[in-house]
């Protein structure tokens, strides 16, 4: 995870802490992406894994390379019977979600910073510079469009329309078939966020889109007029790095609720079409959270992940196993809840009390993309290009 300066606060400092890496605009951002190779004596030193008794079984169904990320994050996007997959090399893979056999492999004539988007017709990628890349269901490109900055948020797809978040705070929507521009909002970035990707989440008319400075917006997809709006975070503090209050991941709507959580706020839920809050719980997160029936997961930034209970927000357990360990997006099963971390493995718990039920190695790079799920498959990808299906029972 990294942050971003914005210009009008002059400082050239580089913090580490709390896995955060700092970058002034303009400069290049420093390319660890483990926060405790520069300093192995830090108090805040992963935990050590300790052998699990497995009360799950889990395995590897397929495997598949796709390419490096570097210093960006990739999630798969999996849509009916395919997983749409892309690395910072260009490279975009549509790979049958049952085999893990690549339907097709295209490269986009560009590094990328952003993807993938889909709704298994139209495929849409972020490249250098802020360009958004359209291709079709058979990896033919279908339109260039500029953005206004870096995108670094998977761009969303649905209802006919991408919507696109760059880096200065502006959301622009865009026809999916031409590329054409249909409309745009801007919200006041503030001077110091989190160089990371708040996500939008596109549920029948509505787009769902997380901001930098702690907010959640819904737009209505055919106007971008804002349907509501609502704090997840309140930039708190007395230095700009204290009040850093961004949403994390990407907004969930299950049902009649949209969840979120912010860096340095809450994990919350709303009612997503009127955005009134429904319960709110301190929590600190870089990550996005998971929704099922009837809990509501977070892992925090240190190591702790955590279960809500939907109705009403009570703490149902909390797990810190795993204290320091950079945990990825969580994802849940019929039983389980399975995270990734910094060194690559999978890390899987009992959705009832939270204990540890089984554990899975991968390339041993980081796991920083939020993973999907296909079937009765968790798919994961790793920093170092590696596309793993995952069957947990």
């Amino acid at each position: 995870m990294r942050i971003k300066l914005n210009s009008s606060l002059m400082t050239t400092s580089k913090i580490m802490g709390v896995g955060l890496l700092l970058a002034v605009s303009g400069c290049s951002t420093l390319s660890s992406l483990n926060p405790f190779a520069s300093n192995p004596s830090t108090r805040n030193q992963p935990a050590a894994l300790k052998e699990v008794k497995p009360t799950a079984t889990v395995r590897t169904i397929w495997s598949e390379r796709v390419g490096k990320a570097d210093q960006y994050s990739f999630a798969p996007a999996v849509v009916g019977s395919d997983v749409f997959t892309a690395a910072a090399d260009g490279t975009i893979m549509r790979i049958n979600a049952a085999t893990g056999r690549s339907v097709w492999s295209i490269n986009a004539g560009t590094k990328l910073t952003a993807g993938v988007g889909s709704d298994g017709d139209t495929i849409v990628v972020a490249g250098e510079k802020g360009v958004v890349l359209a291709f079709d269901g058979n990896g033919k490109q279908r339109w260039k469009a500029q953005a206004s900055s870096e995108v670094l948020s998977t761009p969303a797809v649905g209802q006919g329309v991408v919507v696109v978040r760059s880096l200065d705070n502006r959301v622009v929507a865009l026809d999916a078939e031409t590329g054409t521009r249909k409309w745009f909002l801007q919200r006041t970035a503030p001077a110091l966020t989190l160089r990371t990707s708040p996500g939008i989440t596109i549920v029948n008319s509505t787009a769902f889109v997380g901001l930098a400075g702690g907010r959640l917006l819904a737009v209505m997809l055919n106007n971008g007029a804002p349907r509501w709006e609502v704090a997840v975070g309140d930039p708190r503090g007395t230095t700009e790095l204290e009040r850093i209050a961004d949403i994390s991941g990407s907004p969930v709507v299950s049902g009649r609720d949209v969840c979120a959580v912010a860096y340095q706020g809450r994990v919350a839920c709303f009612d997503a079409a009127s955005g009134t809050p429904r319960w709110a719980k301190p929590l600190s997160s870089d990550v996005g959270v998971a929704v099922d029936e009837r809990f509501v997961y977070a892992a925090d930034e240190r190591g702790g992940l955590s279960a809500f209970a939907r109705d009403g927000g009570t703490s149902i357990w909390r797990n810190t196993q795993l204290a320091n360990r950079r945990l990825s997006t969580p994802i849940s099963s019929s039983r389980l809840v399975a995270v990734g971390d910094y060194q690559g493995y999978i890390h899987f718990f009992s959705k009832e009390d939270g204990s540890l039920a089984a554990r899975i190695s991968t390339d041993g790079s980081p796991i920083l993309a939020a993973p999907a799920s296909a079937g009765a498959n968790f798919i994961f990808q790793t920093q170092s290009g590696t596309l793993v299906a995952i069957a947990a029972e």
